[in-house]
């Protein structure tokens, strides 16, 4: 199927500081815009807080476009996403989901985490992220035919999945794929500092003890420390908080709940705090 490819569209006139920063690590600003270009559907892999929905925001606001966003759960049904009939003033009406919105109105849909969401949801994805783009609506007999200025996005965290949680090959071979990772060290000082406020000498030894505990992945945490949780422990020294009770409360306690496993965090900040 041959396609044009769509012009940039510029932000709204919007002040330039409702974009959200984003820090590149690669190629990823120019990969999104050549997918939304030629209207293909783009998948997120990477760990939680590496920056996933971040870049998504930022490149919707830096595009211009409507960003509906889904916060997928183990409750999240296919009818949550296209929409349902609810009793309205004593009369019952159809009322569209995010996803309908964004095929009606043009747009960026983002499925945050789709592998938490029921397997109903991946059927209804599956005629809009292949050459047809439609979206069927079976409850008001509609057939909806995407427009070019819409596009779906999906994101999951393949280190987190299991034998009963993981997302099939063949909804994996349907999207345009961006692998996502903590920044480098230098970035990610950067980054951290400039989101918190405090300055670059203090930020990093916030950083090495997150680059060391997201060593502990799979042994002791089931997940490693993400630059959002560096973000909350800057912010609250920034605030006056002694570091390590900033460390504790926003790197160490969301880690786990186990008393053992905490201990053993806590000696390891220690260690690299000093």
């Amino acid at each position: 199927m041959n396609m044009i490819p769509l012009p940039l569209v510029p932000a709204p006139a919007a002040d330039a500081l409702d974009i959200p920063a984003y820090t590149a690590s690669g190629n990823e600003r120019f990969l999104f815009e050549k997918a939304w270009e030629r209207r293909l559907p783009l998948l997120l892999k990477g760990p939680t807080g590496s920056g996933k929905t971040r870049f998504i925001t930022h490149m919707a606001g830096k595009l211009g476009l409507p960003l509906f966003t889904v916060a997928c759960h183990d409750d999240l049904s296919a009818a949550d996403l296209t929409g349902r009939h609810l009793l309205k003033g004593g009369e019952t009406v159809w009322v569209d989901g995010p996803l309908t919105r964004a095929v009606r109105e043009g747009g960026l849909c983002y499925l945050d985490e789709i592998v938490e969401a029921r397997k109903d949801v991946a059927v209804v994805l599956h005629p809009l992220t292949d050459d047809r783009r439609l979206l069927p609506l079976e409850r008001t007999g509609e057939l909806l035919a995407a427009p070019a200025s819409f596009m779906i996005a999906v994101s999951y965290n393949p280190g987190y999945q299991n034998l009963l949680k993981n997302l099939k090959p063949s909804t994996r071979q349907r999207f345009v794929s961006i692998s996502f990772d903590f920044l480098p060290r230098e970035q990610e000082i950067a980054v951290v500092a400039q989101e918190s406020g405090l300055d670059e000498a203090a930020v990093a030894p916030l950083v090495d003890l997150a680059r060391r505990l997201r060593t502990l992945k799979g042994q002791d945490i089931e997940e490693g420390v993400s630059t959002r949780l560096i973000v909350y422990a800057a912010s609250l020294i920034a605030a006056g908080l002694p570091r390590q009770e900033a460390v504790l409360a926003a790197i160490i306690e969301p880690l786990t709940d186990e008393p053992e496993v905490r201990t053993g965090l806590v000696e390891v900040a220690r260690a690299v705090l000093g």
